[in-house]
């Protein structure tokens, strides 16, 4: 990714991306639509939480995936009627060429017909088969140590990683995720989760209830 965003990209105001992603997927269907690809992936954020929980427990505004950088191209080779659109510091590059990619990490797949954003992917920095910390790159981690799965097979994001990535903006919603995930969180969790806080967030308020737990 490059320091300087390309010319162009579109403001959308928050009532405009709140109706665009109101039928984002689910999990279950991003999965039955990636089962085979040959590139490691999993789902993110808010969503990747609730399948370490075994859970929907609350709503989400969206469906976020990870996968390496390189191999995004395969996962959208399994989307050829759909738009993927770059998104970064606020604006959305529609249809993103080669420069808006290279300048962001984040994709917004949109069925071109409705204008409704379905999943985001995070193109994340990696070394062959291991992953890279885009905040930190000296927290480096193999993609199988980093990607767990359901029952039905839907590979998720440990929920160290996480909360890691929470932890820097933690807005209400990444706060209350944190309180409700913490008690399910083992010694080998809360200790990976505290080196990495210490790292990435020194200081950070969260490093005093993971101690206290």
């Amino acid at each position: 990714m490059t320091e300087s965003l390309p010319p162009g990209g579109a403001v959308l105001d928050a009532d405009e991306l709140d109706a665009r992603w109101a039928h984002a997927w689910r999990p279950e269907q991003a999965a039955e639509r990636l089962h085979g690809v040959g590139v490691p992936w999993c789902v993110a954020a808010g969503w990747a939480l609730d399948l370490f929980r075994g859970k929907q427990t609350r709503p989400h505004g969206d469906l976020e995936l990870a996968v390496p950088a390189a191999g995004f191209t395969e996962i959208r080779d399994r989307f050829p009627g759909y738009a993927c659109d770059a998104v970064g510091s606020g604006k959305v590059w529609a249809g993103a060429g080669a420069e808006a990619l290279a300048a962001t990490h984040q994709t917004w797949l949109r069925d071109p017909a409705s204008g409704r954003y379905l999943f985001d992917v995070f193109r994340e920095p990696h070394d062959g088969e291991t992953w890279i910390c885009r905040r930190d790159e000296r927290l480096r981690l193999p993609y199988d140590a980093i990607i767990e799965r359901t029952a039905d097979g839907i590979p998720y994001l440990i929920p160290e990683l996480v909360l890691l990535f929470k932890a820097k903006a933690a807005r209400p919603k990444d706060r209350a995720d944190f309180g409700a995930v913490l008690p399910l969180l083992d010694a080998a969790r809360r200790e990976r989760l505290g080196e990495w806080l210490t790292r990435v967030h020194p200081g950070h308020g969260w490093l005093t209830e993971l101690a206290v737990g």
